[in-house]
């Protein structure tokens, strides 16, 4: 009885092809709206949070703005980041310098710190080694270089023992970073000499010392960075950090300020799961708007089909076949939509990954996936659940009277 009920429906649903497509298209643009805009933004939160973990999440980012006419020393900094909560600390200065090696030349960041900024911020070596504490103590004109200012200067990634010059002053290269370390403070861009389309970042890490003699702006201790020993000792670092600016800038909240880096990951989760709930309600009322389409269309068949309903009824079929019909009518249309929209996305987001590259992972979540097939067939079955009780209670003497 199902089974027959079922291929009614079916040459029902097949018998105006092109009415079925456009009832369809609700449903079909409401599911790949659904999709591929969930799927884009967990790409999206994916691709940062990644990009904040490389840098490690178990550190504090600390910025002065009122010295109290007492700046912060490279020589004072060392004692105050004497406590057992902090694993390492790093001050961090910043300038751009014109760089200079054979007959390439570019605009470099220049970043003056310690050799434990690259442990806060997880970053690895390629080649060479990293800063020490006899090149703060001795103001050593070293560079450790990013892997791609490596290649850009001298051709190639191994380049520890060549030398640069940097606004005239030659400094030797003792490290080369690997390809995947990222540094916060990346921000200014140069083109490729080689390639004008290419950007490349160019930046270089020497002591903060000798930073502090080249530049004029780095005269003091502004930002530093600290890490705890481990992710569950954050909140206890941050205490005692607190506690020793607090007293080194006279109980003075306003002059300094500290930033917990796991709160910024859990700041960035919160944002990427309200942006995909926001972009997940939007599709969903598309795929409401669907429903009410279905509904519309269904209710039209009912009083075109007025007749056929009478003759089955008068042949014996009763209120339960007659609704289940239209009821499976409206369920393959908005499943039949789903199914179109869930192959459409599919195609969409392997377009989106092609042109994003390795920027942005996009990917089609299951869970979404399956979300979108269950919500299509509840749409289905409640926008056709009406015409199909409609259609059920016609009486058989008023139907096969329909003359339409």
């Amino acid at each position: 009885m199902i089974i027959q009920t079922g291929k009614m429906a079916w040459n029902a649903v097949c018998a105006n092809k092109l009415r079925t497509f456009l009832t369809m298209l609700g449903i079909i643009i409401g599911v790949a709206a659904l999709i591929i805009l969930v799927s884009i933004a967990d790409g999206a939160g994916n691709s940062v949070s990644s990009q904040i973990s490389q840098m490690g999440s178990n550190y504090l980012s600390v910025q002065i703005s009122d010295n109290k006419e007492n700046p912060l020393k490279l020589s004072e900094f060392s004692e105050i980041m004497n406590a057992d909560e902090f694993l390492d600390s790093a001050p961090m200065g910043r300038n751009s310098v014109t760089g200079k090696s054979g007959y390439t030349s570019g605009s470099v960041n220049l970043y003056g710190t310690s050799g434990g900024y690259f442990s806060i911020m997880n970053m690895e070596l390629y080649t060479g080694r990293l800063l020490k504490q006899t090149d703060l103590e001795n103001h050593s004109h070293v560079i450790v270089l990013s892997y791609d200012t490596a290649v850009e200067f001298f051709g190639r990634a191994d380049a520890d023992g060549e030398s640069l010059s940097l606004d005239g002053q030659t400094f030797q290269v003792v490290g080369v970073l690997s390809q995947d370390s990222v540094s916060p403070s990346s921000a200014m861009m140069v083109r490729n000499s080689n390639d004008s389309s290419e950007i490349v970042t160019l930046e270089g890490y020497i002591p903060y010392s000798t930073l502090s003699r080249l530049s004029d702006y780095v005269l003091e201790i502004t930002q530093f960075y600290v890490s705890s020993v481990n992710q569950e000792s954050m909140d206890q670092a941050e205490r005692k950090l607190e506690e020793r600016m607090m007293a080194r800038f006279d109980y003075d909240e306003e002059a300094f300020t500290i930033q917990n880096q796991s709160e910024v990951m859990e700041a960035m989760e919160e944002v990427d799961h309200t942006m995909s709930l926001m972009l997940g309600g939007i599709a969903v009322i598309s795929l409401l708007v669907g429903g009410i389409g279905i509904m519309n269309i269904m209710l039209v068949s009912v009083t075109e089909r007025t007749r056929e309903i009478g003759i089955r009824k008068a042949i014996g079929a009763g209120q339960g076949s007659i609704m289940l019909q239209f009821l499976l009518e409206a369920l393959m249309v908005s499943m039949a939509g789903c199914m179109v929209g869930i192959g459409i996305s599919f195609a969409v987001l392997k377009v989106i990954g092609q042109v994003m590259g390795s920027a942005m992972e996009v990917s089609m979540d299951g869970n979404v996936t399956l979300l979108s097939v269950a919500f299509s067939g509840v749409i289905g079955i409640v926008f056709g659940l009406y015409p199909a009780q409609k259609a059920a209670r016609k009486k058989p003497i008023d139907a096969l009277r329909y003359s339409g």
